[in-house]
């Protein structure tokens, strides 16, 4: 049996499966595509996280685009945070051209390009459905966390959160945050001292901080109202899974804000999916691009709580798939609970990039066919290695994979494409509305002037005797002391006028 026939057989053992699955492309032996070696992904599993990583350039993107697309045709939605603005083109099909038609022909598989259904979304300023969430939804522990408090602030952030719950004043927004712990400082510090105890001034003094920073990276934008609410991103439409693509193009360097909401999307969708289990494909699919942004500022305990979430919501049914530029951006406690890998070139610029690559290559299986650290640096823009798991949990062959091209537009949508798209959105006529009730900062600011003129119309006047001459006894008690020190006040105006003649005579060049 030939080499190329025992990698056909090695092939087809590891990627037949039962259920139903997507293709990826066809696999390369000794530099070549070799036909009927189709290397797939089964839909069971998909919610067993995965890893798309490679160089800059590499077509980790399109890498990206190609599994949602396959995914909406099978009817399974999917999120994709897009930072660098490339992938509202899945919105409109692909154009044919020479090259993709080869590469098809060399894949086996034909191309039809068509267009998803996509929608727009945005946490700041860009056209979309605006996310949104309020800071009582994220609670003491998470705020806490993004932060980055110590023991003693969290349980000042606590308190401030019981206190509102007490007293029934919502806390939407960072400004009602910042007004609960100036109150608590300064008019309320009295009552919250009676109910809860002493608050140290330097620990509130730190939180305010904290959240002029969040403010600083646009994060007032995020939180308020309306909440998003995570099933709406759970739609089909005409049979095809939506796309929901969140915009992130303008917090590239906030990557404060971005680790913040991107917790608390997870942490949300954790909280509010039902238990699914195991079923024959994922109920929602999550692509974070330029993921390296979610853990390289991100506090310790933020990464730790990404690493509980990702570890506990394959139970809900929902993948979650990092794309980076190197396996080492994720942490080691996350890149073991991923079950596909996608790695496409990676460059050997350094000594340390070739400790890297050696690094890389034990992560995968061992392949009777490849020298997984020569691959690694050798692949061409398009190609990647592949393994990812069988329908028993099993990971599968790692395979040198030639990608299939996208079937929609591998380019941006222009301006007037995008404003198509977000006028036909009826997500953005329920989200994109201006809502501002009632909540702590309002509630605070009436209760201050309430107490205010109550107590201006209740403050006694004061009555002084009067002395011989008519004067109030304070008056002329400091009247005859200054009287018996006259000249010690006429020593003092001179000197007064003395010294400020001096400077302001040097400060306008003036001489006397």
């Amino acid at each position: 049996m030939s080499n190329t026939e025992l990698f056909k057989s090695h092939i087809e053992q590891g990627y037949t499966f039962k259920n139903d699955y997507i293709v990826l492309g066809t696999g390369i032996l000794d530099l070549e595509p070799v036909h009927e070696t189709h290397v797939k992904i089964p839909l069971k599993t998909l919610n067993r996280h995965g890893l798309i990583a490679g160089a800059t350039g590499t077509g980790k993107t399109k890498t990206l685009q190609v599994i949602a697309e396959q995914l909406s045709l099978k009817g399974v939605p999917s999120v994709l945070m897009d930072l660098k603005g490339d992938l509202s083109g899945l919105a409109m099909p692909g154009e044919k051209n020479a090259f993709i038609e080869k590469r098809m022909a060399m894949i086996g598989l034909a191309y039809d390009p068509m267009g998803l259904p996509v929608e727009l979304m945005s946490i700041s300023q860009e056209k979309g459905v605006r996310m949104r969430a309020t800071v009582s939804e994220f609670g003491p522990v998470l705020m806490s966390q993004i932060m980055d408090l110590n023991a003693t602030q969290g349980g000042v952030i606590s308190l401030v959160f019981r206190f509102c719950d007490t007293h029934h004043m919502p806390l939407l927004d960072l400004k009602d945050l910042k007004k609960v712990l100036q109150y608590i400082m300064n008019e309320g510090k009295e009552d919250i001292t009676k109910e809860f105890g002493g608050i140290s001034s330097a620990s509130v003094n730190t939180i305010m901080r904290k959240i002029i920073e969040l403010e600083q990276q646009g994060a007032e934008s995020f939180f308020g109202e309306r909440s998003f609410d995570v099933e709406d991103f759970v739609r089909t439409k005409d049979g095809k899974g939506l796309i929901s693509i969140i915009r992130l193009t303008d917090i590239q360097n906030r990557p404060k804000l971005f680790s913040t909401f991107m917790l608390s999307l997870l942490s949300e969708i954790y909280e509010t999916f039902p238990e699914q289990g195991d079923s024959d494909k994922p109920k929602l699919c999550l692509f974070i691009d330029e993921a390296h942004l979610v853990f390289s500022h991100a506090s310790k305990d933020l990464i730790n709580k990404i690493e509980s979430i990702v570890k506990l919501i394959r139970s809900k049914g929902v993948g979650v798939f990092f794309c980076t530029q190197s396996p080492t951006d994720v942490p080691d406690n996350v890149l073991g609970q991923l079950g596909l890998k996608v790695q496409h070139s990676l460059r050997a610029f350094t000594a340390k990039d070739r400790k890297a690559i050696v690094k890389t290559a034990e992560n995968y299986p061992i392949s009777p066919f490849y020298k997984t650290s020569e691959v690694l640096t050798s692949m061409g823009i398009g190609e990647a290695l592949v393994t990812a798991l069988s329908e028993k949990g099993i990971p599968t062959p790692l395979v040198h994979t030639l990608l299939r091209a996208p079937i929609s537009r591998m380019d941006i949508l222009d301006s007037s494409e995008i404003n198509q798209l977000v006028n036909a959105s009826s997500l953005v006529k329920k989200y994109n509305a201006e809502i501002d009730r009632e909540s702590a900062f309002d509630i605070l600011e009436k209760k201050i002037s309430r107490a205010e003129e109550a107590a201006a119309v209740s403050k006694p006047v004061a009555k002084v005797p009067a002395t011989r001459a008519g004067r109030p006894a304070k008056e002329a008690s400091m009247f005859e002391d200054l009287s018996k020190n006259t000249m010690v006040r006429q020593m003092g105006r001179t000197l007064f006028r003395e010294l400020a003649r001096g400077i302001l005579g040097s400060i306008t060049g003036k001489k006397r």
